[in-house]
């Protein structure tokens, strides 16, 4: 099982990144697909959600400025955000989730894989 994301980055306040995450073998096609951020000395948190229908949630944080999305025929699931702020700044990873989006509470299924750096800073 590989799970790899990337598209971090350095941002100013204000400013977009898009996210990419590659699943290996058919792990997105089965499975609700989350982003999660650690920012460092805090636990990682779950940011989005997406089921295999498309249904999607965010945390609160997140919400109105960040959209997941996934590509089963990729094997990709993205995270576009905009408006980032500061406090977006962590290490950002995807994960195949169990449980339920639609109330955020999930458990990730396998190990973490590559994250990507996010840092929004002038």
């Amino acid at each position: 099982v590989q799970l790899q994301a990337c598209g971090g980055g350095l941002v100013q306040p204000g400013g977009s990144l898009r996210l990419s995450c590659v699943a290996s073998g058919s792990i997105l096609s089965r499975n609700s697909m989350g982003w999660y951020r650690q920012a460092p000395g805090y636990a990682r948190e779950l940011v989005a959600g997406i089921t295999s229908d498309g249904t999607t949630n965010y945390a609160d944080s997140v919400k109105g400025r960040f959209t997941i999305s996934r590509d089963n025929a990729e094997s990709t699931v993205y995270l576009q955000m905009n408006s980032l702020k500061p406090e977006d700044t962590a290490d950002y990873y995807c994960n195949a989730i169990m449980g339920s989006v639609q109330t955020m509470e999930v458990a990730p299924m396998y190990y973490w894989g590559r994250g990507t750096l996010v840092t929004v800073s002038s």
